[in-house]
């Protein structure tokens, strides 16, 4: 195995034998960076992909032991070996009980250094490549859970998939009932922080009085009712991800206090000045325009501009309709189960009229038609008799006669209808959504998709 660039981090005090121990290492073709205290080693691992890391047990500010409890915690893949004493048996047997790769005696161990960090090195980049190798894997089975072959599906996943594997906020822009949770916890699952919790907050749910106590907890009599001391959200996803859906109901001062943590990866309980350290990924959602104002509350843009750091549109059932009969059979034999019935599939008319119809519930909505129908169902198939009355009464199959050519495809006359809009707003494409009932950010990619010049 080519160990040759690989990072080490030496902590040490004593100059001179940083220096040494430094230079034998370097000779191996090793990448030697030092730290004449912890608080610098911790720098160098925090901001670089290290391997290894030698430490002292006796340093300035500190020692190794706490050391090496701090790095195996944060950053478990890497390999850490202890240089103790002589005769100081005691403090190398505590460090590998912490973790430690091994321990060498300060002196008599320079000769056998450079053989234990190549162990140390092999194993540390073995485990890496397991872990990538266990990560790939999860994440093709983290997103099995979502369904659909069409295109604008592929491209919502591809764009999961890629920022899944980094820590970066991530926000979701889609209409209600679309599966901003379900893709939320998808990304969480293909994650580095697989392991940790995952804990989905509606903030429309909670009172806007209480939405502080609930995200950050609070101390004991710090208002009336908090009758003792209580952990927020964010302290219980802790190394994991939370995730904020209807951000747009969010109130002011809890934006305000929301974005400091993001900035400072910290928090404070109600009522309680000493601040707490976070480390939480967060996923947000919306289904409304939180720049334009669309929403009760003023959104603050900095805080918008801080959580946008990568953004997902998830398509609208309408804009996927290649996909409804996936999903209906899915739901159906879901459903089936459920209940103990046996449905092997649909009557063809039943899947012409999911097809034809706007579905403004999206997902959620057809979800639920389907547990109707198979609640309903006296045969073998779902017939269009199971449907609700306000599905089948749009007469969605058939088409205004001279309101367009004979070119009735669902690509042509989107197209055409779009076309329409924007020149009825005069190229507005605020205004153009509005009219449309769609995000901005959808209808710029549908005059990409259609070639239309924005």
């Amino acid at each position: 195995m080519d160990l040759t660039g690989k990072k080490i981090v030496l902590v040490e005090d004593e100059s001179s034998l940083r220096e040494l121990l430094a230079r034998i290492l370097s000779l191996e073709g090793f990448k030697v960076l030092t730290a004449a205290d912890i608080a610098s080693g911790l720098s160098l691992i925090e901001n670089d992909d290290i391997h290894v890391v030698i430490t002292d047990v006796m340093l300035p500010d500190g020692n190794g032991i706490d050391l090496t409890k701090q790095i195996k915690a944060k950053y478990p893949l890497t390999e850490v070996i202890v240089l103790t004493a002589y005769g100081n048996v005691k403090d190398g047997v505590k460090a590998m009980k912490l973790g430690a790769f091994d321990y060498l005696t300060k002196g008599d161990g320079d000769e056998k250094l450079p053989l234990v960090v190549g162990k140390a090195l092999e194993k540390a980049v073995m485990n890496r490549q397991l872990s990538e190798l266990e990560m790939r894997l999860d994440s093709k089975s983290s997103f099995s859970k979502i369904i659909g072959k069409s295109l604008a599906v592929n491209n919502m996943m591809e764009m999961a998939k890629k920022v899944a594997v980094t820590d970066t906020t991530v926000l979701l822009l889609g209409e209600t009932g679309t599966g901003k949770e379900l893709l939320a916890e998808a990304i969480h699952l293909a994650s580095r922080r697989r392991k940790g919790p995952f804990i989905a907050i509606n903030c429309a749910a909670i009172p806007k009085d209480l939405q502080e106590s609930e995200l950050f907890g609070h101390k004991k009599g710090s208002f009336t009712g908090a009758n003792a001391d209580k952990k927020g959200y964010f302290e219980v996803a802790d190394k994991g991800t939370i995730f904020l859906d209807e951000l747009g109901e969010m109130s002011g001062d809890l934006q305000a206090k929301l974005l400091r943590a993001l900035e400072n990866r910290m928090i404070n309980r109600v009522g309680e000045t000493q601040a707490i350290p976070i480390d939480v990924r967060i996923i947000a959602a919306t289904n409304r325009d939180l720049i334009t104002g669309n929403t009760d509350v003023d959104f603050r843009k900095d805080l918008y501009y801080r959580l946008s750091t990568f953004t997902i549109d998830l398509p609208p059932l309408r804009e996927r309709r290649d996909d409804i009969e996936l999903l209906a059979l899915h739901f159906l034999r879901m459903n089936a189960e459920k209940m103990g019935k046996t449905i092997k599939g649909f009557e063809s008319e039943f899947i012409q009229k999911l097809k034809f119809y706007s579905f403004p519930g999206n997902i959620r909505e057809l979800k639920n038609v389907i547990e109707r129908a198979v609640i309903l169902a006296e045969g073998q198939e779902l017939s269009i008799d199971t449907l609700p009355q306000e599905l089948l009464g749009q007469g969605q199959g058939t088409m205004p006669q001279g309101a367009y050519s004979d070119d009735v495809d669902l690509w042509t006359v989107e197209k055409r209808h779009i076309l329409k809009v924007l020149e009825l707003v005069d190229g507005n494409k605020s205004e153009a959504a509005k009219k449309l009932n769609i995000g901005l950010a959808t209808l710029y990619r549908k005059l990409k998709e259609y070639g239309i010049d924005a």
